[in-house]
């Protein structure tokens, strides 16, 4: 018998017994499995009803309830030991990563308007259930002294700083450009990108090499809505403003990217985001293939899986939830 020969006998046993020895785990079928949510049916489909509040509105108000992951999102200790900063972590989107991060193991503090305290207070009790430091933050966030203060406060309540989620954001919709006053263009303007301009500058210097920026952008980067002119043109920018500053500081090891969610249900959509009478609408345009709008808690792992070392390759990039409609 020759060594080949040999060599093909002892691995052709080896797979035998490999095979005989799976054979009755294969048997058994699926058991155990976690079971799998068919993303069309996953969360509401139903429209929502006709509401508005005066800005910024609170998320316990709505009907119904955005679903931040409340009761469902369930960590696995990706973020244990680190320390973020989320503006917009009262309600909605930034409420669900704050929900996302304490559950991972992350120390959280949370920056909102002052009348959002009503949500943040849930918020803090929520981060503290999950054994973790809270920081509650409120203050306005488009003055550069404010955005020094804001994080400055994190820093300190916390111990110093690996993750910052620039979140907050305005947005009103009007018809046609004659709708937009000046003030409330510039006011979008300096929640939007002035503040996060101002928020990253201010935390860098707090920063070490396996630390993270996530700037929240928008489908509205790639394909703006004609009523959400100046809301579109402030999420453009942070799709430019990420790439940009992922390039300066991957000299430092630090992590810069961009999620752009679609249409999901937050408290922007009641004070002001959507045209009166167009609230049945939202998520339910004919081009998009879910025919739904998204819940806060289906976005929240993104902003895991960025902050997390399982993307230490990934910065300058993008990443979409928008219900099947692309871009990016």
């Amino acid at each position: 018998m020759t060594s080949d020969t040999t060599r093909r006998t002892v691995l052709g046993g080896a797979a035998l017994g490999v095979a005989a020895a799976a054979a009755p785990t294969l048997a058994q079928g699926n058991a155990g499995a976690v079971p799998m949510r068919d993303p069309r049916t996953a969360y509401t489909t139903e429209r929502f009803p006709e509401q508005r509040q005066p800005w910024p509105a609170l998320q316990s108000k709505m009907t119904p309830r955005p679903d931040c992951g409340e009761v469902s999102y369930t960590g696995s200790g990706k973020l244990t030991g680190r320390r973020a900063l989320i503006t917009g972590g009262d309600s909605g989107i930034g409420r669900a990563a704050a929900i996302a991060y304490a559950r991972e193991g992350a120390d959280v503090a949370i920056n909102y308007y002052p009348t959002e305290e009503p949500d943040a207070r849930e918020v803090v009790d929520l981060i503290r259930r999950a054994g973790r430091k809270a920081v509650a933050i409120p203050m306005d966030l488009r003055s550069e002294d404010g955005c020094k203060t804001i994080v400055a406060r994190a820093v300190a309540g916390l111990g110093g700083l690996d993750i910052l989620v620039n979140n907050a954001a305005y947005q009103q919709s009007k018809k046609t450009i004659f709708e937009v006053p000046d003030e409330e263009f510039d006011r979008t303007f300096k929640t939007n990108i002035y503040a996060p301009f101002r928020l990253s500058k201010a935390a860098i210097p707090h920063l070490k090499p396996g630390a993270s920026i996530i700037n929240v952008g928008s489908v509205n980067s790639f394909d703006p809505e004609e009523e959400l002119l100046a809301y579109a043109s402030t999420k453009g920018a942070i799709h430019i403003f990420t790439r940009a500053l992922a390039k300066q500081l991957a000299k430092q090891g630090i992590r810069v990217n961009m999620i752009a969610p679609g249409p999901f249900w937050t408290p922007l959509q009641v004070a002001g985001g959507q045209l009166p009478g167009k609230m049945g609408e939202f998520g339910h345009d004919p081009d998009r293939p879910l025919q739904r709008a998204g819940q806060p808690a289906e976005i929240a792992a993104l902003f895991v899986t960025l902050a997390s070392d399982e993307t230490t390759y990934t910065t300058g990039s993008t990443f979409g939830a928008n219900g099947g409609k692309g871009m990016p």
